[in-house]
């Protein structure tokens, strides 16, 4: 990043806001100048603007930090959720922890309900990939004899899991909630797997919807 947008960004997210006039005395540096570097981090998708109408005279733009911008400083989440997860074990025991992972799974699972429930097997499992897909992972559904596979390309939590594998089964039950029957996780990218795949068994449906 280049130092002056560099300055930008920090005194964006020091203050939240800023106007053109705000950034030159911070900068030492002319309303051109500081208008041109705005537009490249506009361009970037790093900062955005928005008129603001002062008691008098034309309404000011006042600049502030997108999501993008935001995300370039560091967030310790990955670092709390190992702490939390090793913390959780050691008071009340591995067998506590997952049982904590299940209700957990299950507050994820809650909103979807809706969109699922239902649907016979094939469609919930499509519905299940593009659910997994809208929470930032890449996933498919594909039919394996008589079971399906959910394949998922992409770890939500790979920072946590490389230190805590124990939230793979966070991951496992959210299918499983997700699809209304039982899913095995058969591959993993923990192992170096090219996915995690959930092996999803039927069980016994309506006759109407088995003839799909």
């Amino acid at each position: 990043m280049q130092a002056t947008r560099q300055q930008i960004l920090d005194y964006l997210r020091r203050e939240g806001r800023a106007t053109v006039k705000d950034l030159d005395a911070h900068l030492s540096l002319t309303s051109t100048g500081v208008r041109q570097h705005l537009t490249v981090l506009e361009r970037e998708a790093l900062v955005e603007a928005h008129e603001e109408r002062g008691r008098v005279g034309r309404p000011a733009l006042v600049y502030k930090l997108t999501e993008k911008g935001d995300a370039l400083y560091p967030k310790s989440y990955d670092e709390l959720a190992n702490v939390l997860l090793e913390e959780v074990r050691d008071l009340v025991g591995g067998q506590a922890l997952q049982t904590l992972l299940r209700r957990v799974a299950t507050r994820f699972a809650d909103p979807y309900r809706e969109r699922l429930d239902g649907l016979p097997l094939r469609e919930r499992l499509a519905e299940a990939s593009r659910i997994i897909d809208e929470r930032g992972c890449l996933s498919d559904a594909v039919q394996d004899g008589d079971d399906w596979l959910i394949r998922q390309y992409t770890c939500p939590f790979p920072k946590v899991a490389g230190e805590n594998s124990c939230v793979c089964s966070l991951d496992v039950e959210f299918v499983r909630q997700l699809v209304g029957t039982d899913a095995r996780l058969t591959t993993s990218l923990l192992r170096e797997d090219g996915a995690c795949t959930f092996r999803v068994r039927p069980v016994s449906e309506p006759a109407a919807d088995a003839a799909r």
